[in-house]
């Protein structure tokens, strides 16, 4: 299935969208997969994101589609799916990694063990560290990972959420706010302190 890389702006609900959840609602598993079938690989990613280890991601993410498919007459059609989508996806990673008994590891590349067509990492270290022009000029890949992983894992969860659906999945201030229901204030308020914990950690990459 191709990745869909561009999430809906509009609030609410589109026409498409609206009789695809009303025929979920009614029962309809095409429907249903239909409607997850948009966001699935988004929700593998954030999943893995979230909780820092690949190797659950695939199994939280069908957790959470789970979750969502027998709890989707509750669905009250307000906001866009996708946001009810994924603020369960980050709800069962937060979840899982509080209850894993082990540090779990995160890696930043992508499934085929390349780096993503997105440079997570570069987007990570440049918002960490604005003044520098090309801060990854002069490191390694696996350097450069390394030092991310670490500074992740030393995130709260809270903290570590708005960084993985700002700085990797790409979400604006109002859709972060609308999967974690929060205010916009409080978002860029997060986003803002959980990069400078970052840039504390990557220091020595910037400097």
């Amino acid at each position: 299935m191709a990745k869909d890389s561009t999430l809906p702006a509009a609030v609410g609900l589109s026409v498409d969208e609206k009789a695809l959840v009303e025929q979920a609602r009614a029962g309809d598993m095409g429907a249903f997969s239909r409607l997850v079938g948009k966001y699935q690989e988004r929700i593998v990613n954030t999943c893995w994101r979230v909780c820092g280890n690949k190797d659950d991601a695939e199994d939280l993410a069908q957790e959470a589609i789970l979750k969502a498919l027998e709890a989707i007459g509750s669905f009250q059609q307000r906001a866009a799916f996708y946001t009810w989508l994924f603020r369960i996806a980050v709800n069962v990673s937060i979840a899982h990694r509080r209850k894993a008994a082990r540090a779990p590891k995160l890696a930043l590349h992508a499934g085929d063990g390349e780096w993503g067509g997105d440079h997570q990492a570069a987007r990570l270290v440049g918002h960490a560290s604005r003044e520098v022009t090309d801060p990854l000029a002069r490191l390694s890949a696996r350097e450069v990972e390394r030092k991310l992983a670490e500074g992740l894992e030393q995130l709260d969860d809270d903290h570590r959420a708005v960084i993985v659906l700002r700085d990797i999945e790409g979400f604006d201030y109002r859709q972060i706010g609308e999967i974690l229901d929060l205010p916009a204030g409080t978002v860029r308020s997060r986003i803002h302190r959980a990069r400078l914990e970052l840039k504390e950690y990557l220091r020595p990459l910037v400097e």
